[in-house]
């Protein structure tokens, strides 16, 4: 876009800002109404064979620093990094490449050198690194940069006048995003960026100059420096921040969230690795239903095309078989389906996305066994290889950025009225056919209710809040309302999907979609939904018109609180997470409770303060202690956990004391002596226990210590320690979604979700004398989002499984009590609706140890435990 007419932009911004005239009083009305890839899914057997250790303990947390620019100054914003200490044990140096510790050092004498580069601290890792936001573009003034921000504003909110401005068209810095390094022993991406940084910041070429002054252009320097550092695919906390978009779960994916909220590029690129040969998006189907497809693969395809003729270009005989999945590979092997992706996620806001995989593997067992002068040779390609890819991307954007903004501005537009997808016929770009026909039908509006009919206020507002930091509209009644034949009460929740990011709303709340016939396998997991798994209740309304009065939600409304008046026990029902968290809080402060068997936790009358603290604090409510069955008393359960990294996070966010465990742990003498509950989904075999180790376990399980498992190898435990008699019948390894369940009152609640999550499913048949159902699948066929096909030999399928046993629970005969899970209810700390259920779980096997005489003597209960 040409740079001129900057007095007409000021008499704009004069308008707008310094004279109070807001953009939409001169805006129209809006009218009512399979290859193999060195990226891992991350999902293979090492989440069952490898224990989560301690992250909490690996490293120091490390001191933070603060931005020094105003969020309302111009370019460049300048922010002089502070230096962290040298580390020579950083796993890039032996590549190579820059170490983490360098990185604010040589971008410090960037900023002195440039005022074309600017450096702000977008977010902190989970260790407490700097997250580097790089900006390069020609300087600003302050009213040059609100107009920009006015202009970008403009773009979401009011398509239409957008479409129409002309200064907009001319003088917009159309923004891109380069985002390196998120898996942190995939390096070189961030190694690229540095180089291209330098350039564009020194370089007197009249082309970079003009680029300059007509973009902006972002690089996350490494999303990851904790794994950058450590040479670990995942953050510090174990987690993939390449699956975590549309949970938010880690610090990490919280910055890169508002990344690309913040600055809306037109174009992004996620820098990875390793797949012979090179790999460069689009994706193979299933693509993601909810996608304006049509205004993604025309520059989608011609850019991934350019890039590929430039990495062939640099001549590397390692880089001349590129791969575009798009072109090149069978449905399911490189889907775009899940928007759990850094490329898939960021086209929910406006952005052409792509995953890169640059071609020659360092990583891993290569680190490990390469000739350190082999694995500099192959970094120095791969980091050429991915500088290619940024530069053949913002060449792409030079000559067609104005086609790229009007794609943005199109998307928002038919989200904000509503519009269906377009068809798009056979060969729209070359290669397009059937198999790549994916939509959807949004409805009109999703409501969640307050009151009576919310079964959880608590998760209602964590979904709402969840949404508005998604960028998703979110609105709130004003008045009592009906809709659809149902009333609801003043207070109640909608989202419009007459909104600009639609898309985004609806790939969150809808069910999803069955896509088992649509591809032989999937790259990763293909159900997923925050309506069905995250605790709350929300409503549909599939067409109609909205007429409630209502306000624009920044946050949801407090939920916490205490009904009964003082001098009244209380009572809480964990139906929730947070109200697991709540109870462990209270636990923590040496107060006693007691919990039926219906779950629900009693509470003293004079712990009245200290409920009104955790109710505050987490957003539940406690009622009335109901009259009848007192409990059993409840102690705070020290947890042992052999399970995945995700599942450590999940129950250590619900407030459990948690150790973890493994088979090495166990035979170095780990003291089972002051555990109440063994987890076990990860990392432990009975069969690999030394006698010591074996003998300890024993005892444990003699005075009735509580067991968990979850999966194959939690079901093997079972079978190896001889707890409960059944059989575990394995589904497909690969098979994953959203399923029914049907649940009994028992050790979960019995009034736990009708819906669960599953990947490589189990169920239990042949069930002895003493095990209970506490779960199972739905009849027909259980799966309601996903995919999952019976194995070659018609077993493992779904038909097999519907009515089955999917949570189970029993007492061994020596009087553990034990409880095993089919299904996945921690699975990346995303299902939150499910939390619960382990945490009733936890409470329900360790009753039987905590109030154990021989246990008490060992550790009295007190205030710590």
């Amino acid at each position: 876009m040409a740079r001129k007419h900057w007095l007409l932009a000021l008499f704009s911004i004069v308008l707008t800002t310094f004279l109070g005239l807001p953009a939409a009083v001169a805006a129209p009305a809006a009218p009512p109404g399979a290859v193999t890839k060195g990226e891992d899914p991350a999902n293979g057997p090492d989440r069952n064979e490898i224990a989560a250790g301690d992250p909490a303990a690996a490293v120091a947390t490390l001191a933070a620093g603060e931005n020094q620019a105003g969020a309302r100054e111009g370019y460049p914003r300048q922010t002089r990094l502070r230096v962290f200490p040298e580390d020579p044990s950083d796993k890039s140096i032996k590549l190579g490449l820059v170490p983490y510790h360098a990185i604010a050092p040589r971008l410090n004498a960037l900023q002195a050198r440039s005022d074309r580069v600017s450096v702000e601290i977008a977010g902190r890792s989970t260790l407490g690194r700097d997250l580097y936001l790089v900006t390069l573009t020609a300087p600003e003034r302050p009213w040059q940069t609100r107009l920009q921000d006015h202009w970008r504003e403009l773009i979401e909110n009011d398509p239409v006048r957008a479409a129409r401005d002309p200064l907009l068209e001319r003088e917009y810095k159309v923004p891109v995003w380069i985002n390196n390094n998120i898996h942190g022993n995939e390096w070189e991406g961030t190694d690229a960026a540095l180089r291209l940084i330098e350039h564009l910041a020194t370089s007197n070429d009249p082309k970079v100059r003009r680029l300059l002054a007509e973009h902006r252009i972002y690089f996350n320097v490494t999303a990851n420096p904790d794994g950058r550092v450590a040479g670990t695919r995942g953050n510090n906390n174990g987690f993939d921040l390449n699956r975590d978009f549309v949970t938010s779960s880690q610090p990490e994916n919280v910055a890169m969230r508002e990344i690309v909220e913040r600055i809306q590029p037109v174009m992004m690129l996620d820098e990875h690795g390793y797949v012979e040969g090179t790999l460069i998006e689009p994706t193979g189907p299933p693509h993601g239903q909810n996608y304006d497809f049509d205004l993604y693969i025309r520059h989608g395809l011609a850019n991934g095309l350019g890039m590929e003729a430039a990495v062939k270009a640099l001549g590397f005989p390692e880089a001349q078989n590129v791969i575009i999945p798009f072109r090149d590979i069978p449905p399911g092997e490189w889907d775009g389906w899940a928007p759990i992706y850094t490329a898939q996620y960021s086209m929910f806001h406006g952005a052409v996305s792509y995953t890169i995989e640059i071609p020659l593997q360092v990583n891993n067992n290569a680190y490990n066994t390469l000739p350190v002068d082999e694995l500099r040779r192959r970094a120095a390609i791969n980091t050429a290889v991915s500088e290619s890819s940024m530069r053949t991307t913002l060449d792409y954007v030079d000559l067609h950025d104005g086609e790229l903004v009007d794609n943005q501005i199109e998307i928002f537009r038919r989200g904000t009225f509503g519009e269906p997808q377009r068809f798009i016929p056979d060969g729209f770009v070359p290669g397009f056919g059937p198999e790549d026909r994916f939509t959807t039908q949004f409805p009109r509006a999703y409501v969640i209710p307050v009151g009576p009919a919310q079964r959880s206020a608590a998760a209602a507002a964590r979904l709402v809040d969840h949404l508005v930091a998604h960028d998703v509209r979110v609105r709130q009644a004003v008045r009592d309302f009906r809709l659809n034949g149902r009333d609801y009460p003043a207070g109640s929740y909608l989202v419009d999907l007459h909104q600009p990011k639609r898309a985004l709303a609806n790939v969150m709340l809808e069910n999803g979609r069955d896509v088992s016939n649509d591809a032989p396998v999937m790259f990763d997991i293909s159900g997923w939904s925050h309506r069905l798994l995250w605790g709350a209740s929300v409503d549909i309304l599939a067409s109609g018109q909205l007429h409630v009065p209502s306000r624009p939600v920044a946050a949801a409304s407090p939920t916490g609180g205490v009904d009964p008046a003082p001098g009244r026990d209380l009572a809480i029902t964990v139906r929730d997470g947070k109200d697991a968290r709540a109870v462990n809080d209270l636990l923590g402060r040496g107060l006693e409770l007691r919990r039926r068997a219906d779950a629900t936790v009693l509470v003293p009358a004079s712990a009245r303060a200290d409920a009104i603290e955790v109710a505050n604090r987490y957003g539940v409510r406690f009622t009335v202690a109901p009259l009848g069955d007192p409990g059993t008393v409840l102690r705070r359960p020290t947890v042992a956990a052999a399970v995945a990294a995700d599942e450590l996070f999940a129950l250590r966010d619900m407030g459990f004391d948690v150790r973890p465990v493994s088979t090495a742990t166990l035979n170095a003498g780990f003291d089972l002596s002051r555990i109440d509950t063994l987890v076990v989904s990860s990392g432990l075999r009975v069969d690999q226990l030394n006698p010591a180790a074996r003998a300890a376990l024993d005892a444990y399980l003699a005075r009735g210590g509580g067991v968990i498992t979850r999966g194959a190898t939690g079901s093997r435990f079972n079978a190896d320690a001889g707890l409960l008699q059944l059989r575990a019948v394995p589904g497909k390894s690969d098979a994953n979604g959203t399923v029914t369940v049907t649940n009994a009152p028992g050790v979960l609640g019995g009034d736990g979700l009708p819906h669960s999550f599953v990947f490589a499913p189990q169920w239990f048949t042949d069930l002895g004398p003493g095990v209970t159902v506490e779960q199972r699948y739905g009849p027909g066929n259980p799966l309601t989002a996903g995919h999952w096909l019976p194995n070659d030999d018609g077993t493992g399928g779904r038909d097999a499984a519907a009515g089955q046993p999917l949570v189970v629970s029993g007492t061994d005969e020596r009087g553990a009590r034990v409880l095993m899970f089919g299904s996945e209810p921690l699975f990346r700390a995303h299902p939150k609706g499910l939390f619960a259920q382990v945490a009733n779980a936890v409470y329900w096997t360790g009753s039987a140890s905590c109030c154990d005489s021989a246990r008490d003597a060992i550790a009295p209960a007190g205030p710590d435990r």
